[in-house]
């Protein structure tokens, strides 16, 4: 995991890009009309865009942490506990089998923890992504109704990983990946 940069944007924009496909094929809603437009975001100054990139240097993921939870849906004493926020996660399904959102959802744990945090908190819109976090040992805390949708709110404590280094190398090992 490392920052991301301006040189990032395209690469950034192909895992949108293919993530898309992937939702599309689904029949999911999908970022394809806005792909350009995340992926400028890679070049946010204040560095809360980060990749999951293999040795080679090809980004395979990326998500935003932001430094403060966002204020809706949330409870006063929650908003004061230390904590990040993770948003705008996506991996290329090409590596799928290979979890690399769950090692960035780690990465965050870890990084928190490093940091003095409490929480890693989320945010998402469908219930399939709620079980998929769950999966990655995130819980439900709040289901509220944000303009015309409901949002999932989840958290879990930061914590140190200390498997880390191992989650990354297997991101490079070569093997059969899951359909996508």
């Amino acid at each position: 995991m490392r920052p991301a940069t301006a040189d990032d944007i395209p690469a950034v924009e192909k895992v949108i890009l293919a993530r898309s496909g992937w939702l599309e094929e689904r029949g999911l809603p999908s970022w394809r009309e806005n792909a350009a437009e995340l992926a400028r975001q890679a070049e946010n100054p204040d560095g809360d865009v980060w990749v999951l990139a293999e040795d080679g240097g090809r980004v395979i993921g990326c998500t935003t942490v932001q430094e403060q939870t966002p204020p809706w849906g949330w409870t006063v004493a929650e908003l004061n506990e230390p904590a990040h926020y993770l948003y705008s996660t996506v991996t290329d399904p090409a590596y799928r089998a290979m979890r690399p959102g769950t090692v960035m959802a780690l990465w965050a744990v870890n990084r928190a923890a490093r940091q003095a945090r409490t929480w890693v908190r989320r945010g998402c819109h469908f219930p399939g992504l709620v079980r998929y976090y769950e999966s990655q040992g995130f819980k439900l805390v709040h289901e509220v109704r944000r303009t015309r949708t409901k949002v999932y709110l989840m958290g879990r404590r930061a914590e140190h990983i200390t498997d880390m280094e191992e989650r990354y190398g297997a991101l490079s090992k070569p093997g059969p990946l899951a359909s996508t």
